[in-house]
């Protein structure tokens, strides 16, 4: 599998060519596209690309863009569904000119299907599914045509309108269209237009009991929505004559154009909804929403911003292949580059260490200055509180360090960010011989911005004051697959990282207390943390770290 270098969408948008061509030639009034997923799961980041793509196209020329749930096969399809991509393509930061649903249109399908036997183009077929396949041919050999293929226009019209009363059972009949067995274009072989499906439609009930297929469903819903550009991606390119051939024969008055772009592919990452709700109904992962998901509910839980996926989508462009896989770590690249001007500074302690400066005043509270963001100045300072009591990381200690160790040991001075030097003097430890405190002294004349000139250390280390510290639990993330490439053939169970979260317990400054779910921060030198929204409460606070503060991925 290939891995693409990005390119910026605009020099690579052959679709966007083509829309200003058809509006200068005038063969379209106005650009009109829609987003068409069903509602059989949540959306991921490879839809994402999907949604940009259309809408920002529609923008562009002035056009519009509708929201359309596909919605053609009840037993898999739920509201919950609906909802959810509502809410996630409005986060993504669009909104749709008219929303529509396919069963919307059932109806009109149907009585487009009477057209198509009257005229000679579709046939009720008896043969069951897995006999049509074995009938079907292969790509070398023609297919078989079905004995059922020379019923009478009347007799094809009494029983698809008996199929459609429900005097059938699922499977019992099909309709097909009337093409050609011997095409090379295996789609085009008398390819299923219904089939019957006795089971509660989550919109329309218990009315129907035939629903039409995808590919005889989408082009009609394009063509009656007055959709000028149907953009797909790259697996459906073999299905454009299927389109063409379903939009001309119903002699729609509208007649759309199917385009096809490559789809968004990240590396360590599944995109196949049947994958993904596989890690969810085996509670491998704790929803659609958990943050190892690359779902669009899980992303902007775990802290992504629309303003970084949107970037990623444009930065990969529109390109002509069907395997193309993009590095995770440029959608990490670009959640970065958002937030280090957003997001506040702060300092987290992840796992605890004790240290008392005992010669501290005791009961002695002084704040400290510190800047909100020094990349970026408007946003102020923040004042932190400082005592003999602090926690700081335990990795930041050594007792007996390697050579270059710059962080705390017995007899080493360090300086606490944004505070004073300190000297290691003696080392606590419990019965097991674990170490449970550090014992420290300051020097009050080396205090940060006060000039001090005497000397220098060469290790700076956070820090977090104990009395004040409010408690605070930490999530960190691997990614959930541990392949590069994986095929979406491939098995992936096996490939799961048991290692995927790490969850932490430690402190947070006291001005952390009021964070809100969504609240995004830099925590120094941990990386950029958001408050979780499923599990922090008004008495604990529960942060997931979106992103490492660095990384060696290079943008071309």
């Amino acid at each position: 599998m290939e891995t693409t270098k990005p390119v910026s969408a605009s020099s690579s948008n052959y679709i966007k060519t083509i829309m200003a061509e058809d509006l200068k030639a005038g063969r379209v009034k106005e650009i009109v596209t829609r987003f068409p997923p069903e509602p059989n799961g949540y959306l991921h980041i490879g839809h994402a690309k999907s949604i940009c793509l259309n809408f920002e196209l529609a923008d562009e020329f002035g056009g519009r863009t509708h929201l359309r749930f596909d919605d053609t096969n009840p037993l898999k399809e739920d509201t919950e569904y609906v909802e959810s991509i509502k809410e996630d393509v409005k986060w993504l930061g669009f909104d749709w000119e008219k929303l529509f649903f396919a069963s919307d249109f059932f109806e009109e399908m149907y009585n487009r299907a009477v057209l198509l036997i009257r005229k000679g183009k579709a046939y009720v077929c008896d043969l069951t599914a897995e006999q049509i396949r074995e009938t079907r041919g292969t790509l070398t050999e023609p297919g078989k045509e079905s004995p059922y293929r020379n019923r009478s226009v009347e007799e094809n019209l009494d029983l698809f309108e008996r199929m459609r009363k429900g005097e059938f059972q699922n499977g019992e009949k099909v309709l097909r269209a009337k093409i050609d067995m011997a095409s090379p274009n295996i789609n085009m072989r008398d390819p299923v237009l219904y089939r019957i499906s006795h089971a509660h439609h989550h919109n329309t009930g218990d009315k129907w009991c035939i629903y039409p297929m995808y590919d005889y469903a989408h082009p009609l819903e394009d063509a009656i929505e007055g959709v000028t550009h149907s953009i797909c991606t790259m697996e459906f390119a073999d299905h454009r004559p299927l389109y063409d051939w379903v939009v001309r024969e119903c002699e729609m008055e509208c007649v759309p154009q199917q385009y096809e772009f490559g789809r968004l592919n990240l590396t360590n990452t599944v995109m196949s909804k049947r994958k993904l709700k596989q890690l969810v109904d085996e509670k491998l992962v704790d929803g659609w929403d958990d943050p190892r998901m690359p779902t669009i509910s899980g992303l902007r839980r775990k802290g992504y911003t629309p303003e970084a996926i949107r970037e990623l989508c444009r930065e990969v462009g529109v390109v002509k292949t069907n395997n193309s896989v993009v590095d995770d770590k440029l959608l990490e690249h670009f959640i970065r580059e958002d937030l280090k001007l957003k997001a506040p500074r702060t300092m987290a302690v992840l796992q605890p260490l004790k240290v008392v400066i005992t010669n501290y005043p005791e009961g002695q509270v002084e704040m400290l200055d510190a800047e909100i963001n020094p990349e970026n100045e408007a946003m102020g300072t923040r004042q932190i509180p400082f005592s003999r009591e602090i926690y700081i990381e335990r990795d930041d200690f050594m007792e007996e360090p390697p050579k270059g160790y710059h962080r705390l040991f017995p007899g080493n001075e360090v300086r606490l960010k944004h505070a004073y030097f300190i000297k290691c003097e003696e080392v606590i430890k419990d019965a097991d011989g674990n170490v449970v405190e550090l014992r420290c002294t300051y020097d009050p004349e080396t205090k940060s911005g006060s000039g001090f000139t005497g000397r220098k250390v060469k290790g700076t280390i956070h820090w977090v004051e104990a009395t004040s510290a409010k408690p605070a639990e930490f999530r960190l993330y691997e990614p959930l697959i541990l392949d590069d490439n994986m095929e979406e053939s491939e098995s992936f169970l096996d490939k799961v990282n048991p290692n995927s979260l790490e969850i932490l317990h430690g402190y947070v400054e006291d001005n952390m207390k009021n964070a809100k779910p969504y609240d995004k921060f830099q925590m120094f030198r941990h990386g950029y943390f958001n408050v979780d929204p499923k599990h922090t409460t008004t008495d604990k606070l529960v942060f997931n770290r979106i992103v490492s503060l660095k990384s060696s991925f290079q943008v071309k």
